[in-house]
């Protein structure tokens, strides 16, 4: 069994400490840490940082902290503590980053059809403010659900940054054989994380998830993305 390295203990630690504050004395910090969309009169520069501490739920941390030891423990024991949280905090950020992007496109779209179903922007503001509307005969409660949770949402959790981990290890490690979720034999990483990343992409244009709902796919394939592009610049100016 691997032995925890310092860097993750001590994200380890922070990450189990913040969700026992938020759901066992019941402190809403992710309210306050979540990464709000930038439209959102909530949000800040620095949730970006902050919502990577901050889960959802017992099986979103314990899933997150099982694979920030794992993956995250082999690399900084070849890598070293600095360079390890450059690659988890670069991941992580760009995959807020990325994640925001995609969900203000889908926040523009939303509201532009709304609007051409017949909403007012003074609608749309009460809408958003106390989620009454004024029904028109070419409005759903489907677009205006849309609107309403895609301004209100707000992403949380570490995948980011731990997919940016994953295509790091992958990269270094091709050939060490690891487990996919259903499949009941090891799969090289090298085959592994390719079918994970596709599996997050079909779900994220899609909005069918094997995994359940409430899943940032864009966020994860952000910090993967990061990730990669991260490994690609350290072997360039080796």
């Amino acid at each position: 069994m691997y032995k925890i390295t310092p860097a993750v203990r001590i994200l380890l630690i922070i990450n189990v400490a913040l969700f026992l504050l938020d759901n066992v004395l019941l402190y809403d910090l992710n309210s306050l840490f979540g990464l709000y969309l930038p439209e959102n009169e909530n949000f800040a520069v620095w949730q970006y940082v902050t919502s990577m501490f901050m889960h959802g739920g017992v099986m979103h941390i314990l899933f997150n902290m099982l694979g920030l030891w794992m993956f995250g423990s082999a690399l900084e024991r070849i890598w070293g503590s600095q360079k390890f949280l450059i690659l988890y905090f670069v991941a992580g950020i760009g995959a807020g980053v990325i994640s925001s992007l995609v969900d203000s496109y889908e926040y523009t779209a939303s509201v532009a059809a709304v609007s051409a179903a017949g909403m007012t922007s003074l609608d749309i503001k009460d809408l958003l403010e106390t989620r009454m509307y004024m029904p028109t005969s070419n409005l759903t409660a489907e677009m205006v659900g849309e609107v309403y949770q895609t301004y209100h949402m707000k992403t949380v959790g570490a995948s980011g940054a731990l997919y940016g981990v994953i295509v790091a290890f992958a990269m270094r490690y091709p050939n060490m054989k690891m487990f996919l979720m259903f499949v009941p034999f090891p799969i090289a990483a090298k085959y592994f994380v390719p079918a994970l990343l596709c599996l997050d992409l079909f779900s994220g244009v899609t909005g069918y998830s094997l995994l359940g709902g409430g899943i940032a796919h864009f966020a994860h394939l952000g910090g993967a993305l990061v990730g990669f592009l991260l490994m690609l610049y350290w072997r360039h100016i080796k």
